[in-house]
């Protein structure tokens, strides 16, 4: 049995007036913690809790603007006290084939998936650190790690690069003990695959057929269909941040657990097909 860690903590949600973060929000306030939560309007925080409560404070934020987030930290800190628990959740889809999409496209997803975190890290670590506590949750995507699927590779990178500085992190961070974990989820019930939420790119080139027909599936088909329930998502997230000893890699789901073990699969039959020829690139002296 894991070891429980016990007394209210003070949460740092991106992205909480929807699916895995609003759902992160509503248990963390349930099990008496107190929550910063934050979104880009306050009228759908608003929205989503209602009037509210004491240990609840919502934020409206835009998250590529490292300003707009340092104001929402320091406010977190001044009226909450602290910060244990920092996740960035927020992001969103971007779909369209790597000749078709832009520069722009690419920049704007790679800001809020990715730059929007760091502004989060950069000004909520110090916080931590001067603890000597906390845990830093980065909610990427199964395809953070399994990233084979045409026509996402905007979104797959924005998820692998979420991905890789959250194991730096936890390199990082541990001596100080704070942990850093990096939440893998396969297709969760949200809002994600709605025309409010996935961007599609302006220009499709009709050769790529895979990437089409992808999207296709997506929308028409798993739209609202999806087998992750956010609630029980978060119900894993709240697991790991309680135990002594939280895993760096957290993936929730059978699907997100399938999709793991085909890649590692893929992974070890390329390492083991190429390893002689692979030793052979070292000096031999």
């Amino acid at each position: 049995m894991h070891q429980q860690i016990q007394n209210p903590k003070v949460w740092f949600i991106t992205g909480a007036a929807r699916g895995i973060g609003l759902s992160l929000a509503r248990q963390a306030l349930a099990q008496g913690d107190a929550v910063a939560a934050t979104s880009r309007t306050l009228t759908s925080l608003h929205r989503a809790f209602g009037d509210g409560s004491d240990r609840l404070l919502t934020l409206e934020v835009d998250l590529a603007d490292e300003a707009s987030v340092q104001a929402a930290i320091d406010r977190t800190i001044a009226t909450l006290g602290r910060m244990d628990r920092v996740v960035n959740n927020a992001g969103y889809g971007q779909q369209g084939t790597i000749e078709a999409l832009t520069d722009a496209e690419l920049r704007r997803n790679f800001d809020v998936n990715v730059f929007a975190p760091l502004h989060v890290l950069r000004h909520a670590l110090p916080h931590l650190r001067s603890q000597r506590s906390g845990h830093v949750f980065n909610v990427a995507s199964i395809v953070g790690f399994q990233g084979g699927y045409a026509g996402w590779g905007s979104y797959v990178a924005t998820k692998f690069a979420l991905a890789g500085l959250t194991e730096t992190l936890a390199a990082e961070l541990a001596e100080l003990g704070i942990r850093a974990t990096v939440v893998y989820p396969g297709p969760v019930r949200t809002g994600f695959l709605s025309k409010d939420t996935l961007m599609v790119a302006e220009r499709a080139i009709a050769d790529y057929t895979a990437a089409q027909a992808s999207l296709d599936l997506h929308i028409d088909g798993l739209d609202g269909k999806q087998a992750g329930d956010p609630d029980k998502v978060a119900t894993l997230i709240l697991q790991a941040a309680s135990v002594a000893e939280p895993p760096v890699h957290l993936f929730a789901g059978r699907i997100a657990n399938a999709l793991a073990e085909q890649k590692m699969q893929a992974v070890r039959q390329d390492l083991d097909a190429w390893r002689g020829a692979s030793d052979a690139t070292d000096f031999t002296d």
